[in-house]
């Protein structure tokens, strides 16, 4: 997958209000594989509903989503699972973890579909981003910004074209957010990888090239 394209897209729920001034929304924008993009927004404007709509969880848009020129919602279900799996890595903001399973559990639930990382891989990821001591620790005992770590060395267990990140920094410390932000681009780099994060606030300390505000 080369670009992701939004063409005239809007939430159905803003249907109807006038003076929307958004670069995204009701606008034609394209994001390409490769490039690094920051979606900056305030709280309401549909920024999760944005990362939701390109993943395929909701539909609740007008406009039309395109994938290389294709519209989305004429995709099959077997080519979402492709898609997930092998083509958009997405951190939701609520990052979905399991909390009765350990963080490394969560990890594994993936890599196991995939098959991307190897263990110590896995475990190294943890280590360099602090929370080696808490691989076998329940998710659900995790502090936020420690789920947000799991979170995000779960979503990096696949191969992608593009990486969409939903605030994914929003309960980590500068220093935390350097080391997440290194990683992220690192993993991108490796693959040729493009990199939507959002953000309210707290951004992801990566080299930006495009800022779109909602």
């Amino acid at each position: 997958m080369e670009t992701i394209s939004l063409n005239n897209t809007l939430p159905r729920v803003f249907a109807g209000h006038d003076g929307i001034h958004s670069d995204v929304w009701l606008r034609n924008i394209t994001f390409d594989r490769g490039k690094r993009y920051l979606i900056c927004a305030e709280s309401g404007t549909g920024k999760s509903s944005m990362c939701s709509y390109i993943y395929g969880y909701r539909q609740d848009y007008s406009g039309d989503i395109l994938f290389d020129g294709s519209d989305i919602r004429a995709l099959s279900i077997a080519q979402w699972c492709e898609i997930r799996q092998r083509h958009i890595a997405y951190l939701p903001q609520d990052m979905r973890l399991f909390g009765q399973l350990s963080a490394f559990e969560n990890v594994q639930l993936k890599n196991r579909l995939t098959g991307f990382k190897s263990q110590q891989e896995i475990v190294d990821l943890f280590q360099a981003l602090g929370i080696g001591d808490k691989m076998d620790s329940l998710a659900s005992k995790l502090s936020i910004g420690q789920q947000q770590r799991v979170a995000i060395i779960r979503t990096l267990c696949q191969p992608c074209d593009f990486i969409i990140l939903d605030e994914p920094v929003s309960h980590l410390d500068q220093d935390n957010n350097r080391t997440v932000a290194a990683i992220i681009e690192g993993e991108a780099t490796r693959q040729g990888a493009g990199i939507i994060a959002t953000s309210v606030g707290n951004h992801l300390k990566m080299e930006v090239d495009k800022t779109f505000n909602l």
